[in-house]
């Protein structure tokens, strides 16, 4: 097991150092990336934890935590981090990651929502919101619940009822497997 462990690890750390904006190594701790995070709060582990994680060769720790679920990828962690390492893209190869090594937690609502979330960007080129939120309603049981705020949103144009117009869903995809071949 530890022998599996340890060329998680490698190939974790091989991934992500590939990448300019991904190189780990860089991190020294200074906890910048933490301090903006607006999930910090409900989070398992800090961002900067997560890099130190990784680099102390805890990958499964890391893979099956609720951190790189939460993330919602809004690149506070990036724009305070001083030696430029893209955080939010670090978060999204680790979930896709998390997912190839059968670490993700498929049931937690994170984990579903960012499914429903991918499928409808791929399906359509851009998010459609009233699908993907059936889609999650459909997977995680929850069907009532905020019900009540869709009239509101309906009213308000924060939602639309049929599929948006005018993505390029053929570019879209494309993105998606390209990204699929590079796993």
């Amino acid at each position: 097991m530890a022998e599996v462990d340890d060329k998680l690890k490698e190939s974790l750390i091989e991934e992500l150092e590939r990448r300019p904006e991904t190189q780990i190594s860089l991190c020294y701790q200074c906890q910048k990336c933490a301090s903006g995070c607006p999930i910090a709060f409900a989070s398992d582990w800090l961002p900067s934890q997560i890099i130190r994680l990784i680099l102390l060769g805890e990958a499964r720790e890391v893979l099956s935590s609720r951190a790189i679920w939460l993330c919602v990828t809004c690149a506070a962690c990036t724009a305070r981090c001083p030696m430029g390492i893209d955080l939010a893209q670090v978060m999204d190869v680790l979930r896709r990651r998390a997912i190839v090594e059968g670490a993700a937690p498929a049931a937690t609502p994170e984990a579903i929502f960012n499914e429903a979330f991918l499928k409808s960007v791929r399906q359509y080129g851009r998010v459609y919101e009233m699908g993907m939120l059936l889609r999650f309603k459909m997977r995680s049981g929850a069907f009532l619940r905020d019900v009540e705020k869709l009239p509101t949103m309906l009213a308000k144009g924060k939602i639309a009822l049929l599929p948006p117009k005018g993505a390029d869903c053929a570019a879209v995809r494309e993105v998606f497997e390209r990204t699929e071949k590079q796993k």
